[in-house]
Formats: structure tokens, C-alpha cells, sequence
């Protein structure tokens, strides 16, 4: 019974290491929803992740291997249980935007 335990954490194996307030580096990154420089929505193995923050950036993002690293000032990561999904906006939404 562990080994199925184990085998279950390690696939759903995600780190998450913040430095000084300034660089954040993710694994176990699934998808980008969206990202600009105060807020950054990303779907990780953990669930849905908002990264809130002042002039942030993505420095990296591997794709195949799920790292992200972030840099600038970050203010709150919230995880959530649900899977963000994009928003197709119609033409009249981003008229109005």
C-alpha cells in the first residue's frame, strides 16, 4: 500500500522556492493562463497558482519539464483547488476592454 502512496506524491511533485521577495523559482508548472506585470496565473500539478506581485517577469519557463522561474517584487501565491482555464473573449469584450 506505501508504494502506491509514494508513486502518487511524486507525480503530483511540485516546489515552490521564493528568494528574497524577488525571484520565484516553480516545478511541476502544467500551463500558462495568462501572466502581466502585477499578476501571473498558472495551472501547476498542485492545482490552480496566482502569483501577485510589482513588475514581474518570466524569466524561464521550460515547458517540458514544468519550471518557471519569475522574477520581480512578489507580493501574495495563492493555490486553488480548481484548474484555471483560458478565457476566449468575443470582439465586443475586447472592444470594451
Amino acid at each position: 500500500m506505501e508504494k502506491k502512496d509514494v508513486s502518487k506524491i511524486e507525480e503530483n511533485k511540485g516546489n515552490l522556492v521564493l528568494e528574497n521577495r524577488k525571484r520565484l523559482t516553480l516545478s511541476g508548472v502544467v500551463e500558462v493562463i495568462s501572466f502581466d506585470e502585477e499578476k501571473i496565473l498558472l495551472n501547476t500539478k498542485l492545482g490552480a497558482l496566482t502569483i501577485k506581485g510589482n513588475e514581474l517577469k518570466m524569466n524561464k519557463l521550460d515547458v517540458q519539464n514544468g519550471d518557471v522561474t519569475i522574477v520581480g517584487d512578489v507580493w501574495s501565491m495563492v493555490y486553488s483547488g480548481k484548474e484555471m482555464k483560458k478565457e476566449k473573449e468575443s470582439i465586443i469584450g475586447r472592444l470594451f476592454k
